[in-house]
């Protein structure tokens, strides 16, 4: 039996302008009792008036109740969508990238809320976010198989969206026989990394386009890479010409395959490595009167929830008064940030600001967001979180 889900009245509005999420409080909750329903159970949303609005799924535990994933009536969320979409999706990928390196599946933007899903060649490396997308595990599984024929399809189920859905975490290969590592080629770089432990899916792809404009830059230059994982923006900055890297990271597990990945590109003797926190690190260079020609600033999202703001928005500060106070005469500032609830205004308020309480002055020489495989949902801000700035400091007489 169908189970429909009634929301209040007008609140089907944003609904009808594309966004596919539904709160707890747009509900009527007189009509369609939340507690009745499962976490993942699927849903028909029907607006006050009782107009169809599309097929979705529900988890009555979450401020995000519900998610629409289809408005054809014809089509509910099952494995021969699922393959429509990464169909659709593969398709754009293909136009873009010659190579198999990429985010494959980006969530609402591809029409699969809940779902991402990132290529590394023959292996894919899946997350199922959401109790709906969880529910349809063996679906999803079986739609990368007949798609792409992977040899592997790994699930990096550890990520905290599980843990507020009410879902165990865990990281296990759900086909296939995964490698030791995954192969990213970006550029004219080769990364290894882990298969089944690193960051996020075990690369940021996302960066990948920022990271190419850096090239643009490095010649001749030394650049100081901050949280620099397993060195996809310095290593890449060796190879366009930079003469010496000096790579970031408080994981010494991160710094040992960046190491690897610097000798596995032939730049080994231009890149040194440096185990901390970045601040203090930072604060270290410093003391000991260190100078670069170029800072990236790549840290992980500062601003999760919004409750995190002030003390967030503090710390990109800090970071930034910490950066420019390295920078050389006429230096390069790469400011990253993947924090949603940090603006892009925000990013480069914050170091307009830091720059002036360092008498210094900027130039903005280019923007930079999340490459074209990660797209964006023109009716969902939330998807459009990457945001990153090349800034020029002034040379002063």
């Amino acid at each position: 039996m169908t189970t429909l889900l009634h929301l209040r009245k007008d609140e089907e509005r944003r609904l009808r302008t594309g966004h596919v999420w539904i709160y707890s409080n747009e509900i009527d909750i007189t009509r369609s009792p939340l507690r009745g329903l499962e976490p993942g159970q699927a849903v028909e949303v029907m607006s006050s008036r009782g107009q169809w609005l599309g097929h979705g799924y529900v988890n009555p535990n979450t401020l995000i109740a519900a998610r629409i994933v289809s408005r054809d009536r014809e089509h509910p969320l099952d494995r021969s969508l699922i393959v429509h979409r990464l169909n659709i999706a593969l398709a754009l990928r293909q136009r873009l990238y010659p190579q198999p390196y990429y985010r494959l599946v980006h969530g609402e933007a591809d029409g699969l809320p809940g779902l991402v899903v990132d290529r590394y060649g023959d292996v894919l490396v899946a997350q199922l976010t959401t109790a709906g997308m969880d529910r349809m595990r063996e679906a999803v599984i079986g739609a990368l198989d007949q798609v792409l024929r992977p040899k592997a399809v790994i699930l990096r189920n550890d990520v905290n969206s599980r843990t507020l859905e009410g879902l165990p975490t865990g990281v296990e290969v759900a086909f296939g026989e995964a490698p030791d590592h995954l192969v990213v080629h970006e550029g004219a770089a080769r990364f290894e990394v882990p298969a089944l432990e690193g960051q996020k899916t075990g690369w940021f792809h996302d960066q990948a386009a920022n990271r190419e404009q850096l090239t643009r830059y490095a010649q001749g230059r030394t650049v100081l890479d901050v949280f620099s994982y397993a060195g996809g923006w310095g290593i890449r900055a060796a190879l366009a010409g930079a003469t010496g890297v000096t790579a970031v990271d408080a994981s010494e597990r991160a710094l040992d395959w960046l190491t690897a990945n610097a000798a596995r590109n032939g730049v080994e003797d231009r890149v040194s490595t440096l185990r901390g926190d970045a601040f203090e690190v930072l604060r270290a260079l410093r003391a000991e009167g260190k100078h670069f020609d170029i800072v990236v600033l790549d840290p992980p999202a500062f601003i999760k929830r919004r409750k995190d703001a002030k003390e967030g928005q503090l710390a990109y500060r800090r970071l930034h008064d910490a950066a420019l106070t390295l920078l050389s005469r006429d230096g390069l500032l790469v400011s990253a940030s993947c924090s949603h609830h940090f603006a892009e205004e925000d990013l480069l308020r914050t170091a307009q600001s830091a720059a002036r309480a360092n008498d210094r002055s900027l130039q903005c020489l280019a923007t930079g967001h999340a490459g074209p495989d990660h797209p964006v949902h023109p009716a969902m801000p939330e998807t459009a979180y990457l945001k990153a700035f090349f800034l020029r400091v002034l040379p002063t007489f």
